[in-house]
């Protein structure tokens, strides 16, 4: 499948991109100008976009579209409006013109129902609304809601769901595989679920 990946060059994007390749899909990573893409792997597909800016097409000839970009720690509520929520539901628009057959988010825990008195309440309100919109689009979807996240790579064993410790952690490199499962996997097909490591 050609799958078209938001986020290709952040901590979790690059691990993903490297997964699909190494699965035997072709990833097409989206990048801004001012991308770092020396990590990419040799010969993906680069299509030069920024999600507070897309333009029709950019999900042409895809099959699958996995949004796995973030605005960041650092930036503030309105960057995170831009990328995270408007920057995710224009994305999914555009996934839906270009007749896209899967649309896999990556979400977060919380962002079912967003704790007004959580540090993370503005970033996880925006990604409740990206969630939303997707729901509503009529694509065929997936949206994966990792625990808190770290660097490691993990070892590929994880809970979903109901067995999740909200407290637990979450490695990018199992985030990266499940993304990478749930872009083919039907029993992935309209769910929205809870992931972490173990």
């Amino acid at each position: 499948m050609n799958i078209l990946i938001a986020g290709a060059t952040g901590k979790t994007g690059l691990r993903l991109v490297n997964q699909l390749k190494n699965s035997g899909h072709s990833p097409v990573a989206l990048v801004r100008e001012s991308s770092n893409t020396s990590s990419l792997p040799q010969g993906v597909e680069q299509r030069q976009a920024d999600l507070t800016d897309l333009q029709s097409g950019v999900c042409d000839g895809c099959d699958a579209v996995i949004f796995a970009a973030g605005s960041g720690g650092s930036t503030g509520p309105e960057m995170t409006d831009k990328v995270d929520r408007d920057g995710a539901k224009r994305l999914i628009d555009l996934a839906s013109e270009a007749g896209v057959s899967r649309f896999v988010m990556l979400s977060s825990a919380g962002a079912d129902d967003p704790d007004p008195e959580s540090d993370l309440a503005h970033y996880l309100q925006a990604k409740h609304d990206a969630d939303e919109h997707l729901k509503a689009s009529g694509l065929n979807y997936a949206i994966v809601r990792p625990v808190s996240l770290t660097d490691e790579d993990g070892n590929r064993n994880m809970r979903f769901g109901d067995d999740v410790d909200p407290k637990g952690k979450a490695a990018r490199g199992d985030v990266a595989a499940v993304l990478a499962n749930a872009v083919e996997d039907s029993d992935w097909t309209g769910k929205a679920l809870l992931m972490q490591s173990v």
